[in-house]
């Protein structure tokens, strides 16, 4: 498919979206379509011929295995109905700033706060694509600390219970921002710094960082470096904060989306999927559509492999979170719904009280 239409291959609104997928049914028969464009293929043998069988399985006519269209994707045996799935997929990347685990419970009417939490980390880990492209023309690079403040923690790359995190960001002529990049580091060291930009940032590109030593060793690797010191700055009497003003733009929102999304709290191995979603979300910031971004997601969702609870659930099982929504046993109700039998028509305003 040349390029995805609006309307044709994915809902363009809320409305759409609850007229297209109504049933567990027309969501499985999306995520379908969605994994095998050009009809089914077996993922064991490669032969693109089978039939259905009772259970809703396909087996192949080659070598018999049986599959179904959730088998080797997020939603592999899942228990929470498609609707639902479908339903917290538009909220996740639709809603500008992003949705919490409390409010996506809250809005679906999901009975567990642990079972909202573990869609949206589970949804975060697909946002990175395989062989995705990597940043070119002039990038800034930079490091910046992600947690609380640490008394007698002095330094920016001094080593305390905060995470250091690395970012680098495309500059556009004649001015703005490109697309973006974030991860984890170990450290400040060369060991650190190098890989991360050799992952995220192709070769022949203008490497802008500050006079850190470590970055010194992209010289050499088909980088052009163009190291700016702070030092000679503050002697000249310039604005240090000017040196690098991408990298420290997308640092300020990375850090405010958090603080404001997710009231700041993070366990440090999740951090990695939140910096993912905030990469996804600014890289997407000027489409014109929040359907496209949904289909993408879904794309990412049915490419990418099984993602278990214990995959996400690093550190334990979330925090319980106060004050909490009445607690309901079971898995999420589906969204299935029979027609209203127009209740409006039915109630009297007049004894409404």
């Amino acid at each position: 498919m040349a390029q995805a239409r609006g309307g044709a291959h994915y809902p363009r609104s809320v409305g759409e979206l609850r007229s297209w997928f109504g049933t567990d049914a027309a969501c499985l028969d999306y995520l379908a379509w969605l994994r095998w464009r050009n009809g089914f293929m077996c993922a064991k043998c490669g032969h693109d011929e089978g039939w259905r069988l009772g259970d809703g399985r396909i087996e192949c006519a080659a070598c018999s295995r049986r599959t179904s269209v959730t088998a080797g994707t997020i939603f592999d045996r899942t228990r929470t109905p498609l609707t639902v799935w479908f339903a917290a997929c538009w909220e996740f990347t639709t809603a500008k700033d992003g949705v919490s685990a409390l409010s996506l419970q809250r809005t679906l009417e999901i009975g567990s706060y642990q079972t909202a939490w573990a869609m949206l980390h589970r949804l975060r880990s697909v946002l990175v694509r395989p062989g995705r492209d990597r940043l070119s023309g002039t990038v800034e690079v930079d490091e910046t600390y992600f947690g609380g403040d640490e008394p007698g923690l002095r330094g920016g790359r001094q080593k305390g219970k905060k995470v250091l995190v690395g970012v680098a960001v495309e500059l556009r002529e004649p001015h703005g921002l490109g697309r973006c990049r974030m991860g984890v580091l170990h450290d400040g060291s060369a060991d650190s710094l190098v890989p991360f930009v050799t992952e995220n940032v192709e070769e022949g590109t203008t490497v802008i960082t500050d006079g850190w030593p470590s970055y010194n060793g992209v010289v050499g690797l088909g980088y052009l470096h163009e190291p700016r010191s702070q030092r000679a700055a503050k002697a000249r009497g310039e604005d240090v904060g000017a040196l690098l003003p991408g990298v420290h733009r997308v640092a300020s929102l990375s850090k405010r989306w958090l603080a404001s999304t997710h009231h700041g709290r993070f366990d440090p191995g999740h951090l990695p999927g939140y910096l993912n979603e905030f990469v996804f979300r600014f890289n997407r910031r000027r489409s014109q559509s929040r359907g496209l971004l949904f289909f993408r997601l879904l794309e990412l969702a049915v490419d990418h492999d099984p993602v278990r609870y214990h995959d996400v659930a690093i550190g334990g099982r979330p925090r319980k979170v106060m004050p909490s929504p009445p607690q309901k046993r079971g898995h999420p109700p589906s969204l299935e719904r029979l027609p209203a039998d127009r209740p409006w028509r039915i109630a009297d305003l007049s004894n409404s009280g």
